[in-house]
């Protein structure tokens, strides 16, 4: 289990890292792959389909609001700002309103919470995922995408490694039994430190009249931050429903949603930050 852990962890870190650096189609491409399936995962979780096996209209409209959400990205790619985010915000309400209808058409057919599972699955997964490629549409995206990677993955190698070696309080027993305050720590402080090094030995190399490394460790601790936010949360989810893991899409880790929860929650703040604080 371990070597296929680790194998299929390689595959995906290798195909995380090329996405990121070519970004524009390939990206989007891969962040559209990945959103169809975790929508999937997440609407089978939250039993929007009463047959975990067969589709129903609250989660065809769903797939279908994605294919026109990572249109509207595409269709924007080159425009301003605002424009694009009239395309996205109107691709986000006319899902919503498609969903309602349906349900109200087909009623009594389908259950209110079958209805919110299929809005937040297409929130939650598609449109969170989506800030990864729009962190790299940054005027310096470049560079600042890769901290989505350190918040998430970084911290979640680094509270690993302190919560094995120093572990000892438990602060989330019943959620996720293994996680420790040493451990969170360590990981926050991981990624701060990962980040930090990385915006003075690459960022600040290449604009040697900036100094952004601590801006980018800061970053990096806030993400890292809502990583373990977004993989708690995906746990209380599993845990509510009694699943083990949101699919077997990937060797050793399970489904798109095992392995990205955290990734979906980091990349709306990196980008947010990145924003806000270094304007670009």
């Amino acid at each position: 289990m371990f070597w296929t852990r680790l194998a299929s962890g390689i595959v995906l870190l290798i195909i995380a890292l090329a996405a990121m650096a070519f970004g524009e189609i390939p990206l989007l491409l891969i962040l559209y792959a990945i959103s169809l399936v975790a929508y999937r995962e997440l609407t089978k979780a939250l039993r929007c389909a009463a047959d975990e096996k067969k589709w129903n209209l609250l989660e065809i409209l769903g797939m279908v609001g994605v294919t026109a959400y990572y249109g509207a990205l595409y269709i924007g790619r080159n425009g301003t700002v605002g424009g694009n985010a009239l395309y996205l915000l109107m691709v986000i309400v006319g899902m919503f309103l498609a969903e309602m209808f349906a349900y109200v058409i087909r009623f009594p057919k389908y259950q209110a919470s079958q209805v919110l599972a299929a809005v937040f699955s297409f929130l939650y997964a598609p449109v969170m995922l989506s800030f990864v490629y729009l962190t790299r549409q940054t005027s310096q995206g470049i560079y600042m995408v890769w901290t989505i990677l350190i918040s998430s993955w970084g911290c979640d190698t680094c509270a690993y490694a302190v919560g094995k070696l120093i572990g000892r309080k438990k602060i989330f027993p019943v959620l996720s039994p293994h996680k420790s305050l040493e451990g969170c720590i360590g990981g926050v402080a991981g990624a701060a430190l990962i980040g930090g090094l990385y915006g003075y030995f690459f960022v600040e190399a290449a604009f040697p009249e900036q100094s952004v490394k601590w801006i980018i460790a800061f970053i990096c601790a806030m993400g890292a931050v809502m990583s373990m936010v977004g993989d708690l949360a995906a746990s209380a989810i599993k845990r509510n429903h009694d699943i083990k893991d949101y699919g077997n899409l990937i060797p050793g880790h399970g489904g798109i949603m095992d392995r990205f929860d955290s990734m979906i929650v980091t990349a709306p703040m990196t980008y947010f930050l990145t924003i806000l604080i270094l304007k670009l």
